[in-house]
């Protein structure tokens, strides 16, 4: 049996943010629609080295591949001169259950489809009009987030915060140069999240960067940081006075933003308004006034991470990229 084996800079030619929105909006409403296979989040800590390991993966009805992603995140790792995050997928051929391709991509589909969700949650649930977008955080997932929201969006400025200022400087100069867009680094969270009309946050914390009283009206949240139990971004009784969509509220319940808030008494399950997929597919509305506080909590869905390497399989057997190797 052969099987393709494609490397990271071989997959980035295959797929960009614009492919990987299309493709991940589908897949949420395939989700919401009954239409896909997906197991639970397979979790792994390893806190002697500050890592984490999640495996996800799943089959879309009538999709050509199934796929299973291993990624990482050790947190440590700037300090030795790695990245922080890593990983790779395997693509299973749907009809025989044969391995059909290997991406052996470093984690870039993770970050990637991590980024396009963003941009689905906020283009579903943002207002039209928002001006400044408040980036949480100044790493590599920050970077892929605001990428996606561009698609969506067209914000006339860009707020960055992070604990370490020089990391939030030195962000505000790549994406100025890169977007031509004017991004600003600020001092405090606070003042971020006081001006923004989207606030991304994009921090590994385990204690809230957001307070409830430095949200105005009318303001859209994307916390995708939250995909461990003891992981949160936001302050709880933040969630109880907004209107809340959970990527999957079965692993929200367990490792998420809402996970948080329904421990604090301040939301119950029941009182989430839908899950993403549903708005994608239709089924339950997005948002529904200008002056509503809107916040999607995104844990991170398997079924995304099938679709985007979907994609990246079918493009590279259409183009010939990759190496064969024997089975």
């Amino acid at each position: 049996m052969k099987v393709r084996v494609l490397n990271e800079a071989e997959t980035r030619k295959l797929i960009g943010p614009r492919a990987a929105i299309a493709e991940c909006r589908e897949a949420f409403a395939k989700l919401a629609r009954g239409e896909v296979e997906q197991p639970d989040v397979l979790t792994i800590e390893i806190p002697e080295h500050h890592g984490e390991v999640h495996g996800k993966g799943g089959y879309l009805h009538g999709a050509p591949f199934f796929s299973i992603k291993v990624a990482t995140g050790f947190y440590e790792n700037p300090k030795r001169g790695l990245p922080v995050t890593s990983g790779a997928v395997w693509v299973f051929d749907a009809t025989t259950g044969l391995l059909r391709v290997m991406i052996l991509d470093n984690g870039f589909l993770t970050e990637l489809r991590t980024g396009a969700a963003g941009a689905i949650a906020a283009d579903l649930l943002a207002r039209a009009d928002a001006a400044t977008v408040g980036i949480v955080g100044a790493g590599t997932q920050a970077r892929y987030q605001l990428e996606a929201l561009l698609e969506v969006r067209a914000p006339t400025r860009v707020l960055v915060w992070s604990r370490n200022p020089a990391r939030a400087a030195e962000y505000a100069a790549e994406m100025t140069e890169r977007f031509g867009r004017n991004v600003e680094p600020v001092a405090r969270a606070e003042d971020l999240v006081a001006q923004s009309d989207i606030v991304v946050t994009t921090t590994p914390a385990d204690e809230p960067v957001v307070q409830a009283a430095w949200v105005r009206p009318g303001t859209h949240i994307t916390a995708m940081g939250s995909d461990m139990a003891h992981k949160r971004e936001l302050e709880a009784s933040l969630l109880g006075g907004a209107t809340v969509v959970a990527d999957r509220l079965k692993q929200c319940l367990t490792q998420g933003e809402i996970h948080h808030a329904v421990a604090a008494g301040v939301l119950r399950a029941d009182q989430v308004h839908a899950e993403l997929g549903d708005v994608a597919a239709g089924l339950k509305p997005g948002r529904r006034s200008a002056a509503e506080i809107t916040i999607a909590d995104l844990t991170g869905v398997g079924v995304l991470d099938a679709a985007v390497a979907n994609y990246v399989a079918a493009r590279a057997e259409i183009e010939d990229v990759g190496r064969w190797i024997e089975a």
